[in-house]
């Protein structure tokens, strides 16, 4: 890893405000999108970027923040990453945006959240909370090979469980889907199953399938190569160079997806999700008024 001193920290994008404390992962899920050239990485993926400075880039925007807000974060790069556990930067960050009564949602696949949840709850009780966590695979062992740094998914489930017990609000990023891999019945119900179990309140598809560009593509397909011989020639007989790589059994998996949503009060689409992400209730709305 690397430390800089970044010049900013807070982005916001139609209404949306997010904010990345580090910069690449060390995760190594072997289909992630952060990988892909158009980010334009100056270093290593796994040679995280550190903003050391984040913390007071933060107390300094949000303290003259007028209108409060939900602020984004784990879009890009994991928070809590292994070196969080040292560096507690996600922490202190949590710790700002609880002490000015700002709201978060906050996206991972690591347990280490968990260390945290005292103070999710405490934003939640004063503004609000939402917890993202992803579930690709039922399968251990599976996941073992798509997701090899990190918790396996009945962990990730467990965490969504401790957020229950919180009342924090949850939502669940089913994504992606990899074509011949992932992509059965039985994996996108067991998984839907869990969530209705552990009472998340939306789930995020798009499409059932994968998205691939450069940079992402090649370290993919290695992937293949190392697991699953004979893959990387199926997707490119079946896919060629194209961005968007539907699972063959999409509609059908789709479908299996919405039942379960619409049969379980479930937020099925990613405006949903996002619209709730987005939003704080209404008293801390007006509550803001009276800062203007």
């Amino acid at each position: 890893m690397h430390y800089v001193n970044a010049r900013g920290i807070l982005t916001a994008n139609g209404g949306r405000h997010g904010m990345n404390i580090y910069r690449g992962c060390s995760h190594g899920c072997i289909y992630c999108d952060s990988r892909s050239r158009c980010y334009q990485f100056t270093h290593p993926f796994e040679d995280i970027e550190v903003k050391q400075n984040a913390a007071e880039l933060l107390e300094n925007t949000l303290k003259s923040k007028r209108k409060k807000c939900m602020i984004g974060t784990g879009a890009m790069s994991d928070p809590y990453m292994h070196i969080e556990k040292d560096l507690c930067l996600t922490r202190k960050c949590l710790e700002i945006i609880r002490q000015y009564e700002f709201g978060v949602a906050i996206q991972t696949k690591s347990d280490l959240i968990l260390r945290d949840i005292d103070l999710l709850d405490e934003i939640n009780r004063s503004a609000k909370s939402v917890v993202q966590v992803t579930l690709t695979t039922y399968d251990d062992d599976l996941c073992g090979i798509l997701e090899p740094n990190v918790c396996n998914t009945k962990r990730r489930i467990e965490v969504l469980e401790e957020m229950q017990k919180r009342n924090i609000p949850t939502i669940v990023w089913i994504t992606p889907i990899l074509p011949f891999i992932n992509d059965t019945e039985e994996n996108i119900t067991s998984i839907l199953n869990e969530c209705v179990r552990v009472g998340v309140k939306g789930i995020i598809d798009f499409g059932m399938g994968l998205t691939l560009r450069e940079g992402d593509r090649e370290y993919y397909y290695a992937a293949l190569d190392k697991h699953f011989p004979g893959m990387k020639a199926r997707y490119i007989k079946s896919y060629g160079n194209a961005y968007e790589l539907p699972s063959p059994n999409a509609r059908a998996l789709t479908a299996i997806f919405q039942k379960i949503c619409n049969e379980n009060g479930i937020m099925s689409t990613p405006e949903e999700c996002f619209r709730f992400m987005n939003e704080l209730p209404d008293k801390y709305e007006q509550m803001s008024i009276f800062d203007l």
